[in-house]
């Protein structure tokens, strides 16, 4: 099993594969939203369900990663137990940061998952406007403003956990 990322740090390489996921959804997830403005429903329905199973993968790999083959996040941050990388305040501080992200990245798929279920069941098909609509805009954004808080806080953990 591969124990080491490609990014440059010493992380795993499941981790810089979200991390890097994390980077590009964001731009994904702009451009979709920047579909429905222009009338393009079907498209932004394509993009949304993409790139949730994309990111279900992508995490669900992840957590298999980290959980089963690494046995925690503080083993891949401290591989070397004769000398690890982060103790004291740093570890510390990479903790709070990872806790602030789990907040995010639990209440996103949730979220998400709300909405794309909704707009399933009560939207037409082919997508159009319809009575759902203003929920489906309100879970939408707040969909969207978790993931992005969820890259935002990710990236942060990345940074005190590897890049420091």
């Amino acid at each position: 099993m591969w124990k080491h990322g490609f990014l440059g740090y010493d992380s795993s390489l499941m981790l810089d594969v979200v991390v890097t996921a994390l980077v590009l959804v964001v731009p994904v997830l702009v451009f979709s939203i920047w579909q429905v403005k222009h009338g393009q429903y079907a498209l932004h329905k394509r993009l949304q369900l993409g790139l949730a199973i994309v990111l279900l993968l992508a995490v669900g790999a992840f957590e298999v990663d980290m959980q089963w083959v690494h046995g925690g996040w503080e083993n891949v941050v401290n591989k070397d137990a004769e000398q690890p990388r982060l103790t004291g305040d740093a570890f510390s501080l990479a903790q709070r940061v990872l806790y602030v992200h789990l907040v995010f990245a639990v209440s996103t798929p949730l979220l998400w998952a709300t909405t794309i279920v909704l707009a399933l069941k009560r939207m037409p098909a082919p997508p159009t406007p319809c009575a759902h609509s203003p929920l489906h805009r309100k879970l939408g954004w707040g969909s969207t403003i978790d993931l992005v808080l969820t890259s935002v806080t990710g990236l942060a953990f990345y940074y005190v956990a590897f890049m420091r």
